[in-house]
């Protein structure tokens, strides 16, 4: 937990020092912070920033920081804007671990507000850390709701590629990535990170014949 508060610390220090010092326009606040916390988010969901560096067995646990993973949400929107109280609430209980909790609220909420882009992403995420990481149907389909309402949005691909991924599912990690990448302008600041994650996993799967 130590190591995640130093690594969000230093990210927050970052983003104030562009957004205050360096004077980056309020309407880039959101995707400023969206390329910052890319990083981050592939680094909580698959390493171990509390662990030493020493090599480990790999660990399939989605999200043991509920703190990093509404973070790491909220950073692909805008924080200036009011947030829904069932949203707020179902966030208290994710950054505890509760994702049962959570995404209970989030079901609530979502029935009355069909069309709220964070409210799914957010149902998908806690569904997904509710189930150790792996991406069920319930949380497939979060995904896919959310990804329907902005197709611009990286939210919804990114982190169900990273799921995919920290579960084994190579293919079906980099098929999501590619997808994001479909739907990614040309100068989006999180575009280089992207491509770089999907050529690695094409590399991956040329040299390893039982994920052609």
């Amino acid at each position: 937990m130590g190591g995640w508060l130093g690594v969000l610390a230093l990210a927050f220090a970052a983003f104030a020092l562009a957004a205050f010092l360096l004077r980056l326009p309020k309407q880039g606040f959101a995707v400023f912070g969206a390329a910052l916390l890319f990083g981050l988010v592939g680094y909580a969901w698959q390493g171990s920033p509390s662990q030493p560096a020493s090599p480990k067995p790999p660990v399939t646990e989605v999200s043991e920081d509920g703190e990093a993973m509404v973070e790491a949400r909220r950073a692909l929107f805008d924080d200036t804007r009011p947030k829904p109280d069932y949203l707020m609430l179902s966030d208290a209980f994710a950054r505890q671990g509760r994702f049962d909790n959570a995404a209970s609220l989030l079901r609530r909420g979502l029935n009355d507000n069909p069309d709220h882009l964070e409210g799914w992403l957010a149902l998908a995420l806690s569904l997904t850390g509710h189930a150790d990481g792996f991406v069920t149907p319930a949380s497939a389909y979060a995904f896919e709701q959310a990804r329907e309402i902005d197709p611009g949005n990286p939210g919804p691909d990114f982190f169900l590629g990273t799921a995919l991924l920290q579960t084994g599912q190579v293919r079906a990690a980099r098929d999501a990535w590619a997808r994001l990448l479909d739907n990614t302008p040309e100068d989006a600041p999180w575009r280089e990170d992207v491509t770089a994650r999907v050529e690695r996993l094409d590399q991956m799967i040329a040299n390893a014949p039982m994920l052609q």
